[in-house]
């Protein structure tokens, strides 16, 4: 690899690691958020983020029907990764106990990894996979507070919900990357339709809460960054990133965001938060150590 094209891959990783660290504010963002129910949340906070692909288009110059014009497959991958994806989550969290629901669903990073294998020019060697699994077990002793999982089959469709969400984000991050040419611009396309969809879900399935006083910033900061901009950066770094490093780095999320609840005194500091730490911390140095050699 010469060393501009290095220095490019370095950066593109760089902007997809925005993504990371904006997810690590999600938790925080939904607490804040109130007692939205999770579809019109989702809904609220996508036409945020398609208000943000609108502007994009805006500064551009460009015709917004132009910029619609996509490929079927595209569309298709963009918007079964952005709706399917929280869609199957919702379901996973609605019929089985959060956390087993919740790790499950943190395969995904893993499955990047593992999946990314299998594009043009791109290769995995042990450190990438190592670093993956660390992290996945770090993320697992964050999520699981330290306790003992139970697999119980009555919760067998919230299991299978899980791993479809966590194999269509995957999918979606690495097909992203078969489809380079494509602007980034576009997932703003997505996240309209992905709004249009959970606005009727919402209206399916839920009651409509709206957000009192400072809960609106909290909804509109979740548009803006960790179910809005985190969507362009991480589009851009997959495509042209290191996209298994990118994957690996994705541990970070959870801990990130454990580190800021106890900063904002939602959560409590913990063995557990400190030995996370080390997993997913040495995990993904390992995993990114094909671009800092």
């Amino acid at each position: 690899m010469t060393a501009h094209l290095r220095s490019q891959t370095l950066r593109a990783t760089g902007i997809g690691f925005t993504a990371i660290m904006m997810w690590a504010t999600l938790a925080l963002l939904t607490k804040l958020s109130g007692t939205v129910p999770p579809f019109q949340l989702t809904a609220m906070a996508f036409t945020v983020a398609f208000g943000i692909g609108l502007v994009m288009w805006w500064r551009q110059g460009e015709v917004i029907w132009s910029r619609l014009r996509l490929p079927l497959p595209v569309w298709g991958v963009g918007v079964a990764g952005l709706f399917g994806f929280h869609l199957f989550y919702f379901i996973a969290l609605s019929n089985a106990p959060a956390v087993e629901a919740s790790l499950i669903a943190y395969l995904w990073p893993l499955l990047i990894v593992l999946l990314s294998a299998l594009l043009p020019n791109e290769s995995l060697r042990w450190f990438h996979g190592v670093g993956a699994i660390a992290g996945f077990l770090g993320a697992g002793l964050l999520i699981s507070n330290g306790q003992a999982l139970r697999i119980d089959p009555h919760y067998s469709l919230g299991y299978l919900a899980a791993i479809a969400s966590a194999l269509i984000w995957a999918s979606y991050s690495v097909l992203s990357r078969r489809f380079g040419r494509i602007p980034t611009d576009a997932v703003g396309g997505f996240c309209g339709v992905t709004a249009l969809l959970a606005w009727i879900c919402h209206g399916l399935f839920e009651t409509t809460v709206w957000p009192v006083g400072s809960q609106w910033l909290a909804v509109f900061g979740l548009g803006l960054g960790p179910v809005g901009l985190a969507f362009f950066t991480w589009d851009y770094g997959v495509k042209h990133g290191n996209i298994k490093v990118l994957g690996a780095l994705s541990y970070l999320a959870p801990l990130l965001s454990t580190l800021l609840l106890i900063a904002c005194g939602f959560a409590l500091p913990s063995w557990n938060v400190a030995i996370a730490c080390l997993f997913i911390i040495g995990g993904a140095v390992l995993a990114a150590g094909d671009i800092l050699r």
